[in-house]
C-alpha cells in the first residue's frame, strides 16, 4: 500500500497555488490517499488508467508508476510546464497529457481499466454526459473513482475560509458568497484564513483579476446517487466524510440522524469517494 507522508502534503498545501508547478506536485503527493482508497474498495490500479481533469498533471504521474500507461487529460491545459516538467524530473515515462473536454473525451470506447476523476464533476457543464463519457471508454469491469462535494458542505466547496468561522454561502447563498470573497481578498485578506499561496482569490486580487465561479454543477448527495444510478455504472464503495466541526461537536446518535436528513448532510459532508464499476 502507498504510503501516506502527511508532512509534506501539509507543506505542499500551504505554497499549492503559488503556481501550476506547485500545485501539480501537491497533487502528486497527495494521491498516496486516492491509491489507498481505490486498494481499501478492491480496485487494482494497473493496465491503462484516465485521469479524466487532471488539472496540473500531478495525480496523473503518481498514478502512472502504478500502471503501464496513465492519461491526463484536462480542457485547459494547466498540465503544461506543471506536469509535462514535474514527470521529467521524477523520470516518469509512462505518462502522457491531452488537452480536451471531459465530456465529449477523444478516445475510443473500451479504452482504460480505469478512470479517475478528483472534483472534476462539479465543474463540468454536464454531470450526466461526464459520466456517460467516463463509462463509454471504460472497459467492461472497468472502475471509475470519483470524489466530489456537496456545494452546501460547511467545508466551503472551492471557497476561502474566513478567520471567524461564518459560514456566508449557507446563510447568504453562493453568489453573494463569491461576491464578499472577492471583495475581501481586495480590500481586507487578512480575514481570510488562508494565505496567498493556499488562496486564488487573494493570490488574483494581487495581480489585479477577480476569481471566477467555475462551480457548474451544484452537487448535493441524493443528486450525485441520481446521476450515478442513471449512468449505468454499479456502486462498489461510497464514502461520505463529515467534516471535522460535526465530528467534534455533534454527539454521534444526533450526527448519525442529521445524516440522514437531506439538508442536513449536504452541510455536514465534506469529500463524498465513490467506486464505481461498469458492469
Amino acid at each position: 500500500m502507498r504510503a501516506i507522508d502527511n508532512a509534506a502534503i501539509a507543506r505542499a498545501a500551504d505554497e499549492r497555488f503559488r503556481s501550476e508547478y506547485h500545485y501539480a506536485v501537491f497533487e502528486y503527493l497527495r494521491s498516496a490517499k486516492v491509491i489507498q482508497a481505490l486498494e481499501r474498495a478492491g480496485a487494482r490500479i494497473g493496465g491503462r488508467v484516465l485521469d479524466a481533469g487532471c488539472g496540473g498533471g500531478g495525480t496523473a504521474l503518481s498514478l502512472a508508476e502504478e500502471c503501464s500507461l496513465a492519461v491526463g487529460l484536462d480542457l485547459h491545459a494547466r498540465f503544461q510546464g506543471a506536469g509535462t516538467r514535474l514527470g521529467a524530473e521524477k523520470g516518469i515515462a509512462r505518462a502522457a497529457f491531452v488537452q480536451g473536454d471531459a465530456t465529449l473525451l477523444p478516445f475510443a470506447a473500451s479504452s482504460f481499466d480505469l478512470v479517475f476523476s478528483h472534483s472534476v464533476i462539479e465543474h463540468v457543464t454536464s454531470a450526466e454526459g461526464y459520466l456517460k463519457e467516463c463509462h463509454r471508454v471504460l472497459r467492461p469491469g472497468g472502475v471509475l473513482y470519483l470524489s466530489t462535494a456537496p456545494y452546501l458542505s460547511l467545508a466551503g466547496a472551492h471557497l476561502p475560509r474566513l478567520l471567524v468561522p461564518v459560514p456566508i454561502h449557507i446563510l447568504l447563498g453562493r453568489r453573494a458568497a463569491f461576491r464578499i470573497f472577492r471583495f475581501l481578498a481586495r480590500v481586507a485578506p487578512w480575514t481570510l484564513r488562508e494565505p496567498k499561496e493556499a488562496n486564488t482569490f487573494v493570490a488574483l486580487a494581487a495581480e489585479g483579476r477577480e476569481k471566477e465561479d467555475d462551480l457548474l454543477q451544484s452537487v448535493t448527495v441524493s443528486r450525485l446517487a441520481s446521476w450515478i444510478s442513471a449512468s449505468g455504472f454499479r456502486l462498489l464503495r461510497e464514502d461520505r466524510h463529515v467534516t471535522g466541526f460535526f465530528r467534534r461537536f455533534v454527539p454521534g446518535p444526533l450526527r448519525r440522524l442529521l445524516e440522514r436528513t437531506p439538508m442536513a448532510r449536504d452541510v455536514m459532508i465534506g469529500h463524498i469517494q465513490c467506486v464505481l464499476q461498469k458492469p
